[in-house]
């Protein structure tokens, strides 16, 4: 029942593209403190202003840009929250899960998993092909990156969980009164947003595999689990543990990571075996320890009218 909770007799589709813009508006309005504090330091050191994302990224201290650029995906969450309960008279919660409350445990749950296969996975890596880095440890910076971090990925996360696997979700299921659409589009959507990452330059668009396989994953576990808290956990995982171990000069984000990534990137089995092989053994995991069943019809099954009209009635 979670994407029938944004079914209601006035949330036509239409809300929904309306909703995302402002969103989208909000947070571009969330990037002008990073702008304003380039413009200082172009001023002050008379530098020429960044020209490209990569000129943007690395223009400033490392931290600082990370902070900066996180504070964009508060004012978006903050403008969904808004959007959500006021135009859309909906609760936030029915956003989040289908439960009486948000199940915290298993946000902790696949945080955790994932926090610790993510390691792991690091750490074979580098074993494995130690040339490929180099050891980039510095206590303070290192110290400041997991403060900023800590508090602010997770709202970077959430927002995109809760836009993609949340409001867009729905905001689908309205259109196309079915699962598979919504699975779909918000996939494909959340991994085309990726496009413009200096990774996809680097290594071709042979990683949008692992993007869009992403979005799908996500997905799938949303939709099955019939909530998001497995997904907000994962993604926050994914996000943070990367932030903090690995870092390069050719990633979106360049931070004071433990270490270094100097290789040549090139896209091999890493883009492929965790699409093809780690998410199906989560999913695998995920619906042992949940319970998960009926996949097909949570999956593709269409939508009753008649479930849309009885919670219609009882909100």
């Amino acid at each position: 029942m979670f994407v029938e909770q944004g079914f209601k007799k006035d949330n036509k589709f239409g809300k929904y593209l309306l909703g995302s813009l402002l969103t989208f508006i909000a947070s571009q309005l969330g990037t002008i403190p990073l702008l304003v504090a380039i413009a200082i330091k172009s001023v002050l050191s008379g530098t020429p202003f960044p020209a490209s994302q990569n000129q943007v990224m690395s223009y400033l201290d490392s931290n600082l840009t990370l902070f900066l650029v996180l504070i964009s995906f508060a004012f978006g969450l903050f403008a969904l929250y808004f959007i959500v309960v006021k135009y859309h008279k909906q609760t936030f919660l029915s956003l989040t899960t289908s439960r009486p409350k948000v199940d915290w445990n298993r946000i902790l749950f696949s945080f955790l998993i994932w926090s610790v296969l993510s390691v792991i996975f690091t750490y074979m890596e580098y074993y494995m092909n130690p040339k490929d880095y180099v050891f980039n440890f510095h206590l303070i910076p290192f110290f400041i990156l997991f403060v900023v971090a800590t508090l602010f990925i997770p709202i970077q996360t959430s927002t995109e969980e809760y836009v993609f696997r949340g409001y867009l979700m729905q905001g689908f299921g309205n259109l196309s009164k079915n699962k598979w659409f919504p699975l779909v589009m918000t996939s494909v959507i959340f991994g085309g947003m990726h496009i413009a990452n200096p990774e996809v330059e680097k290594m071709g668009y042979i990683i949008m595999v692992y993007y869009i396989g992403t979005g799908f994953f996500l997905g799938i576990v949303a939709l099955m689990d019939e909530g998001l808290e497995l997904s907000l956990g994962f993604h926050a995982a994914n996000n943070l543990i990367g932030a903090l171990l690995v870092t390069s000069d050719w990633s979106v984000f360049q931070t004071n990571a433990i270490l270094r990534d100097v290789s040549n990137p090139i896209a091999g089995y890493e883009v492929l075996l965790p699409v093809f092989v780690i998410f199906p053994l989560l999913l695998f995991i995920f619906s042992k320890k949940y319970g998960w069943t009926n996949w097909k019809e949570k999956l593709t099954g269409t939508i009753n009218s008649n479930n849309i009209l009885t919670i219609d009635n009882n909100e």
